[in-house]
């Protein structure tokens, strides 16, 4: 097998970072999606190499056995099991040099043909996919298409999924060779904030401008969540920077969507301009009054 350099898929080199894999890998796969290339072989072909690239890079345990065995990683536990078996007996190895010839020929014979290796069963690869939500999309639960390899796949998004998180949709990915499973379809979670909105964990924060009078005498306002328009009191007094909670107006907690985070309110009160004379006047009186 041609031995593939997985960091060269990727367009890295071997001391990339994880954040360094899985930002190459998104960039790359947004670029060769098949949704965005359904006539491109050429484009379909290199996005399964940069999912392989990535399942292998972006797991610790695969990318240390792949760093030190090359192609053969996926056997290197058999490896190190002959050499310490080899050594116990006294025997000399012939791969104590780690020479990728010698690790080869080892393999060639552990796993070559007369042990059937070409019609053992072998796992197919899973598939990484990406998907961007908003935040009023994970408010309920509810199902989304997603397209991957050609192939249409229905998806049951949890309400109050959070940004990054991960679904494993097993069997969803490349088909197994000789009877072996079938790989599956990890799906990466971007859920942007609302504009205005700023999400942490099940709560939401926000801002809303008040009037310097309705701040002083106090009064009702009107302002936007993501469930639509609430009005509320504003208590007279109230100061610039202060925040109420709205109970029960954040995002529904992870598959739980009955329970639900708060909504904070920050007032920022708006000085008048532009004010006439008496409007001054009054202002100046209130002032030898305090």
């Amino acid at each position: 097998m041609a031995f593939i350099d997985y960091y060269t898929v990727l367009g890295l080199d071997k001391t990339a970072s994880e954040a360094d894999v899985k930002k190459a890998y998104r960039k790359l796969a947004r670029k060769l999606h098949p949704d965005l290339n359904p006539t491109d072989k050429q484009a379909q072909t290199k996005f399964q190499a940069i999912n392989e690239a990535n399942e292998v890079l972006s797991d610790q345990v695969k990318r240390k056995k792949y760093d030190r065995f090359g192609k053969d990683w996926e056997h290197g536990e058999e490896f190190e099991q002959q050499r310490r078996d080899q050594e116990a007996r006294g025997g000399r190895t012939a791969f104590a040099n780690n020479d990728d010839s010698d690790f080869s020929s080892f393999f060639e014979s552990m796993f070559g043909a007369s042990q059937g290796r070409g019609n053992a069963p072998r796992t197919g690869q899973d598939l990484h996919a990406t998907m961007q939500l908003g935040l009023k999309d994970i408010l309920e639960s509810h199902k989304e298409t997603i397209t991957v390899n050609g192939k249409q796949i229905r998806v049951t998004i949890p309400a109050g999924i959070a940004n990054d998180q991960v679904l494993k949709l097993k069997g969803h990915g490349v088909k197994g060779i000789n009877g072996g499973a079938d790989g599956d379809l990890i799906i990466n979670f971007e859920v942007k904030d609302f504009p205005g909105f700023e999400r942490k964990g099940n709560d939401l924060y926000c801002q809303t401008s008040i009037s310097l009078y309705k701040a002083v005498l106090g009064g009702d306002t009107t302002i936007d969540t993501l469930n639509g328009k609430v009005k509320m009191k504003i208590r007279a007094g109230t100061q610039n920077g202060e925040r109420i909670r709205l109970k029960g107006k954040g995002i529904p907690a992870y598959k739980k969507e009955k329970e639900m985070g708060d909504l904070y309110v920050s007032f920022q009160v708006s000085i008048p301009q532009n004010l006439s004379p008496e409007q001054v006047m009054l202002f100046e009186q209130l002032m030898q009054m305090d």
